[in-house]
């Protein structure tokens, strides 16, 4: 599959490389990275011909948008997509100090939930300022998890307002779930959502419901963590923990049907989403150039039909 075809967000024009870079490593997600390897790191997805980056305020707690940031600004702005979120805003940490949340790069700020329209709006232009930029394409509404009413009747209409406006030109959500992306996508006009972890090689909890509803309303899914946290990379994490026995048993079996085959584990989990037709591209987070050139070959191997049909018959029959 070609790395660097692209495809359209929504009914937008907007266009991103089917493989895109996800920005939570360059926070420091799990293992600290440093500015220099951060910069390295974005400059090899560049210069490999990525054209979509995705970031978040949370990541590092604004140092992921700081260092992703650092590097785009040099670069023309109408040549990349850029994707970041809302509904967190960063703050100055009180007695209790700051909460580290697995990233191990931390600005000295706490992030806090806020859904409400000032919300989104002061977030946005906070990531602004630490991007250097001054547009972002994508704003995706990140993690209302426990506050649905919020998101959809307050932080929504922020955003609709502000694409109508020309401040952005795609609105959505991201989560780590589907079940709420479906509903959104039932009560609103999105363009995309971000679903990180629910549609790969150990999880498609979001076949059957959310990516049919994307697919009929033309509201385009990114599928981040592709690599479900990095078990299907070589790690032990899965969903952001230590991976429980039986994810390390069916990916075992995994390990398997890819080597009777011939074909990467890694190549198999990016490529994988995108048999799916609701599915634009895939964003894979690196916090190493060797790791963006390693997803790059990846996406690019050639994996034969035959896979796809065993991978079909002996695990998701």
């Amino acid at each position: 599959m070609n790395p660097l075809e692209t495809a359209e967000i929504g009914h937008t024009n907007l266009l991103v490389s089917r493989l895109g870079f996800g920005g939570a490593p360059l926070g420091g997600l799990f293992t600290s990275v440093g500015d220099t390897a951060a910069q390295d790191t974005v400059l090899a997805a560049y210069d490999a011909g990525l054209r979509y980056f995705d970031t978040a305020p949370f990541y590092g707690h604004g140092t992921g948008e700081t260092r992703l940031g650092s590097v785009l600004r040099h670069y023309p702005r109408d040549d990349y997509t850029l994707s970041t979120k809302v509904g967190r805003v960063l703050v100055r940490p009180d007695a209790g100090g700051i909460q580290d949340h697995q990233y191990k790069d931390l600005l000295p700020l706490n992030p806090e939930f806020d859904f409400s329209a000032d919300g989104i709006r002061r977030s946005f232009e906070s990531s602004l300022e630490r991007l250097g930029l001054d547009r972002i394409d994508i704003a995706l509404i990140h993690d209302p998890d426990d506050h649905y009413e919020q998101a959809l009747c307050e932080a929504f209409p922020a955003l609709a307002r502000m694409r109508e406006e020309g401040i952005v030109s795609a609105i959505g959500a991201g989560m780590n779930q589907w079940e709420m992306l479906y509903d959104f996508a039932r009560e609103a006009d999105f363009d995309c959502f971000l679903l990180a972890g629910r549609y790969t090689l150990l999880d498609q909890s979001a076949q059957e419901k959310l990516l049919p509803e994307c697919e009929n309303r033309g509201i385009s899914v990114i599928l981040g963590g592709p690599y479900n946290s990095g078990i299907l990379a070589g790690g032990e994490h899965y969903n952001y923990e230590t991976a429980p026995p039986e994810i390390i048993a069916r990916k075992k079996k995994l390990d398997t049907l890819c080597a009777e085959h011939d074909v990467p584990l890694k190549a198999a989990a990016l490529q994988f989403p995108l048999r799916h037709p609701a599915i634009a591209c895939v964003i894979a987070g690196a916090r190493a150039a060797s790791e963006v050139r390693e997803n790059f070959e990846m996406m690019a191997h050639t994996i034969p039909r035959r896979f796809w049909d065993a991978l079909t018959e002996e695990l998701y029959a």
